[in-house]
């Protein structure tokens, strides 16, 4: 038994958890905790420890957590502000980011001055000029890289990505009108307007601000808000669009952070990622949840390895000596405008029927490939020597997936098969399962490695990052010649490592550098891909950048 001083309290929703589980109301333990050391010295939280029902995996888990509380260094001074008991989580909201693993449940609320901050400042003026009045709120949310583990997280596999300094931003007025005003500084981007009780998302012409509208959607639900106050909203993007830097996610994820700051909501971070994944969906893009869950899980200074069902997320520190480059292949791929990308995650999800029918599993409820090696209890390794004995290289018709499952193509169309692939004729099953299973098994070798830091871990990680590349582009064919040629350069200049990121079909390439070679690899790289292509040199400039672990979404309030 761990005995600190300080109470704790058991929250309405861990109370919640706790009659689930024991079914019924039944008088809550209680359990003494440990106060935060600074609390002599005014810290806002004086009685404060974790709830003995939240999700803790394990003992261990509890005392770190309990050691956490001791470094609550961003607490206010005494005197600063009367401390209020927070909803849940480990520190008090004031706290903004916290210091420990489970800090800061919710996205933070900062407050700024905005002459410190001339984008900030910039963004207000220009919103007053719109608009004719002040905008009373900023959110971010900010654009990520992932490092590894390309088209696996559908199909319920860790991912290991970062958040990048590019963001979007949106200056927001909460309006008593249902009224929806958006603007975008970029002048590609025309003006919007539509009212809160008929929202509409084209899923067939998906223009920018059906982005802004899937967020604002996925709040309304979410809260079952009968009356959701409308908005004005100034939006400002420095992630270049269509890059594989996941813009559109990021607009999706800031569009539902103000909208539920607006109408005075609040939801953890992990809850907000799950409902912006689910809100992605109503423009038509069937993904797995990454790129929401690291722009509010995101943390400075670290990468981290996300897990799915249930949503976590774990620190990954990245080795010494090594820079992260984004190069952009200046190639666009809309996801959503595309067949691709949805594609593919219906060849992964028959491909889980097929795997799951041929071990005797209830292949009807299977939906992700995950779930066969998790109800089979094998390795990822024995999952590859299954696929290798079910399903064969050549592309399946759908009639011959119907007869192995026993159904007519036409109730494959309609039962399992997304609305915008019923019209495919033949999938490749074999290749993206084999990719699916080959980059998981890899994304958990990055991450040991990184843990356990050993001398020629730069060569290994970098081995492991074409290798990725390699399975990107010949088995699951998301690649595209010019983000070849780009991968290829990379290497040629110093890069230890590098692939395509994002979705592929375009966009990016990230390349692991040694630091001590970052600057000629820079040079090289402009020279040999930029420069000897007008467009490209045009986009030079913001296509080829190191970049470092940044921070996840947060509220900016004017002080």
């Amino acid at each position: 038994m761990i005995r600190r001083g300080g109470w704790f309290w058991v929250t309405s929703s861990c109370k919640e958890e706790r009659e689930k589980k024991e079914g019924g109301k039944k008088k809550g333990r209680r359990k003494r905790g440990k106060r935060c050391r600074l609390q002599e010295e005014g810290c806002c939280f004086q009685r404060y420890s974790f709830c003995l029902f939240s999700p803790l995996q394990s003992r261990k888990e509890e005392v770190d957590a309990l050691q956490d509380l001791r470094f609550c260094k961003l607490c206010p001074p005494a005197g600063a502000r009367k401390a209020t008991p927070p909803t849940h989580g480990w520190h008090s909201p004031d706290c903004g980011q916290g210091a420990g693993s489970m800090a800061s449940d919710f996205p933070p609320t900062i407050s700024i001055q905005l002459v410190e901050e001339p984008r900030l400042l910039k963004l207000k003026k220009t919103f007053m000029t719109k608009f004719k009045s002040t905008p009373k709120f900023y959110a971010r949310a900010p654009g990520r890289v992932n490092l590894i583990g390309e088209h696996i997280d559908y199909c319920g596999y860790a991912v290991l990505p970062m958040a990048i300094e590019q963001d979007i931003l949106i200056a927001a007025e909460p309006l008593s009108t249902p009224d929806i005003h958006l603007a975008n500084t970029n002048p590609l981007y025309s003006d919007f307007h539509t009212n809160a009780d008929n929202i509409q998302i084209n899923q067939a012409k998906p223009l920018w601000h059906n982005y802004f509208l899937c967020g604002f959607k996925g709040i309304e639900e979410h809260f079952d808000l009968q009356s959701p106050r409308g908005v004005n909203c100034l939006v400002e993007g420095t992630i270049p669009p269509s890059s594989g830097l996941s813009s559109s996610s990021a607009l999706v994820c800031c569009a539902g952070l103000a909208t539920l700051v607006a109408n005075g909501k609040t939801l953890p971070k992990v809850e907000l990622a799950e409902l912006c994944s689910r809100s992605e969906r109503y423009i038509g893009t069937e993904g797995g949840g990454m790129d929401q869950s690291i722009c509010f899980l995101a943390e400075k200074g670290t990468a981290k390895l996300i897990k799915f069902n249930p949503l976590r997320a774990t620190d990954v520190r990245l080795p010494k000596g090594a820079a992260f480059v984004i190069a952009n292949s200046c190639v666009e791929m809309n996801k959503a405008a595309t067949s691709h990308f949805n594609i593919r995650v219906m060849e992964c999800r028959l491909a889980t029927k097929l795997l799951a029918k041929s071990r005797g599993l209830d292949w009807k409820e299977a939906e992700k490939l995950q779930e066969v090696q998790l109800r089979l209890k094998l390795s990822l390794a024995e999952m590859l020597e299954v696929l290798e004995e079910v399903l064969h290289p050549e592309p399946y018709s759908l009639e011959e997936i119907g007869q192995k499952l026993g159904m007519s193509p036409k109730q494959l169309r309609t039962e399992v098969l997304s609305q915008n692939t019923q019209d495919v004729a033949t999938f490749k099953l074999y290749q993206r399962a084999k990719h699916v299973y080959s980059e998981a098994a890899r994304v958990l070798e990055f991450k040991k490695i990184c843990t356990e830091a050993p001398e020629d871990a730069l060569r290994r990680l970098g081995d492991l990052m074409n290798q990725s590349h390699a399975s990107c582009r010949d088995l699951y064919e998301c690649s595209c010649p010019e983000l070849d040629q780009l991968v290829d350069t990379c290497l040629q200049f110093g890069a230890v490592g590098s692939r395509l990121t994002g979705a592929g079909w375009g966009g990016c390439a990230v390349s692991m550098v040694p630091v001590d070679k970052l600057e000629g690899f820079l040079a090289g790289v402009k020279e040999a891909y930029y420069k000897h292509c007008g467009q490209r040199l045009a986009q030079e400039e913001s296509s080829l950048f190191a970049t470092h672990p940044g921070g996840g979404a947060a509220v900016f309030l004017e002080a």
